[in-house]
């Protein structure tokens, strides 16, 4: 697992539990902040998959 998996995951946990508070609290706002951060994470986590692949065909003889 690299940093970009690693950073990716902490920022959809955390837009996930981000966006459950902005809906417990009726603050649209928290809400669309959590849900664009998971995005990014989803982006940034996608980025170090392929990161890992490239790294894992480039070992293979």
């Amino acid at each position: 697992m690299n940093k970009d998996q690693l950073k990716g995951t902490a920022k959809d946990t955390t837009g996930a539990v981000q966006e459950k508070l902005g809906e417990a609290t009726g603050n649209k706002d928290q809400q669309a902040k959590g849900e664009a951060r998971q995005v990014e994470g989803k982006v940034q986590k996608g980025l170090g998959n392929v990161k890992e692949g490239v790294k894992d065909a480039l070992k293979k003889p």
